[in-house]
């Protein structure tokens, strides 16, 4: 009986052992996903930022002209009264 239980023992262990190999292999394939996830969205965060810096805000421009002219013309108005 002290051999069975001995076997049984060792069975149930090795069955242990076995099913932890496989949640670490669950856990590295999951963290191997959400690495490349993470790089994908650096990137793209990256690219972003360079488009922002480097595309010219026609509105800026804009914007001034016309405050210019305003400025221009409440002066005149003041000049003429």
């Amino acid at each position: 009986m002290n051999k069975l239980e001995e076997v049984l023992a060792t069975s149930k262990l090795n069955e242990l052992i076995h099913k932890k190999e496989e949640d670490e292999k669950n856990c590295k394939i999951i963290l191997m996903i959400l690495a490349i996830i993470g790089a994908v969205a650096a990137v793209a965060g990256i690219a972003y930022a360079v488009y922002c810096f480097l595309t010219p805000d026609y509105l800026e421009d804009f914007e001034e002209d016309f405050e210019d002219d305003f400025d221009d013309d409440f002066f005149n108005e003041e000049d003429q009264v």
